[in-house]
C-alpha cells in the first residue's frame, strides 16, 4: 500500500535511492526458460529479490465443461505465493490478493496468446512466487509470458511486467520493498515490447501528468531491456534441447 509518509527518508541527500541506485535504474534481472521438466514451459525469473518460477500446462481439454469456450481457449491462471516467500510467513492458500492479480494476470495474458487456434481448450499457467520484495505481480507476469513462449504457445507479443512509483515527490523506476512501503505512488504495467501496447495498468496513489508520463517512459525503458533478457533465455532454452 502506498503510505506516502513523509518521515521516512528514501532519498540520499546526492538524489541516489537507499540502495544507490539512480532514479531511473532497474534492480537486477535474470530469467531461465525450461527450468521444469515436467511442465509444458517454465520459466524462473529473478527480479532484485524477487524469486518467480512459471508453469504452463497444456493447451488440454477444458474442465468442468461450463467452463468451455466453443471459439477459443481459456487461460487458468493461478498466481501463489509460498508461505515462507515473506518476512512475516504467509498463511498458505489462496487469499483475496491471489485471486486479483491471477485475474489481471490471465487477462493479460489472454490479450495476447492466440487462443482462438484452440477452442474449447484450457491452457493453465502457474505462479509460484518464492521470495517477494516488490512487484510480485510484475514478476510473475514475466515468468507466465517466457513460460507460454517455452511451451510453444503462439503469443502476438510476450508481455514485460515493470513498475514505476513515486518517492518523495521524485518519479523512480522499479520500486523496492521500503519504497513500495512508504513511496507516494506505484503504477505497474504489462507492455508487449514489439508493439508498444499494454496489457495492464494499475495505478495506487497519485501522480500528475508529468509525473505519469516520466514513469511510462521509465517503464518502456525497463520492459525493452527485459524483454532482451526474455528471448535470450528462450534461445538458451533452445540450444540446450538441440544438444
Amino acid at each position: 500500500m502506498m503510505g506516502g509518509y513523509g518521515d521516512i527518508k528514501l532519498l540520499n541527500d546526492d538524489g541516489t535511492r537507499l540502495d544507490g541506485r539512480a532514479v531511473d535504474e532497474m534492480r537486477s534481472v535474470e530469467i531461465k526458460a525450461g527450468v521444469l521438466p515436467v511442465a509444458d514451459g517454465s520459466a524462473w525469473v529473478k527480479h532484485g529479490l524477487n524469486v518467480a518460477v512459471a508453469a504452463v500446462y497444456g493447451p488440454m481439454e477444458a474442465h468442468p465443461r461450463k467452463i468451455q469456450r466453443q471459439d477459443r481457449a481459456v487461460i487458468d491462471v493461478r498466481y501463489n505465493m509460498a508461505p515462507f516467500s515473506t518476512s512475516d510467513r504467509i498463511r498458505p492458500g489462496f487469499n483475496r490478493r491471489s485471486r486479483e492479480i491471477s485475474k489481471v494476470t490471465a487477462e493479460a495474458l489472454e490479450s495476447v496468446v492466440l487462443v482462438e487456434r484452440y477452442p474449447r481448450s484450457k491452457i493453465r499457467v502457474e505462479i509460484e512466487i518464492l521470495a517477494a520484495e516488490a512487484g510480485t505481480r510484475c514478476v510473475g507476469i514475466t515468468a507466465a509470458s517466457v513460460a507460454l513462449a517455452d511451451a510453444g504457445i503462439p503469443m502476438r507479443d510476450m508481455i514485460v511486467g515493470v513498475a514505476s512509483g513515486k518517492i518523495e515527490g521524485v518519479v523512480v523506476l522499479d520500486l523496492d520493498k521500503a519504497e513500495d512501503n512508504y513511496g507516494q505512488a506505484d503504477l505497474p504495467m504489462g507492455i508487449l515490447p514489439n508493439t508498444g501496447e499494454m496489457a495492464f495498468l494499475q495505478m495506487d496513489g497519485d501522480l500528475s501528468i508529468e509525473e505519469y508520463n516520466l514513469a511510462c517512459e521509465y517503464n518502456y525503458k525497463a520492459a525493452s531491456e527485459i524483454h532482451e533478457l526474455m528471448k535470450q533465455a528462450l534461445l538458451d532454452s533452445a540450444s540446450r534441447g538441440d544438444a
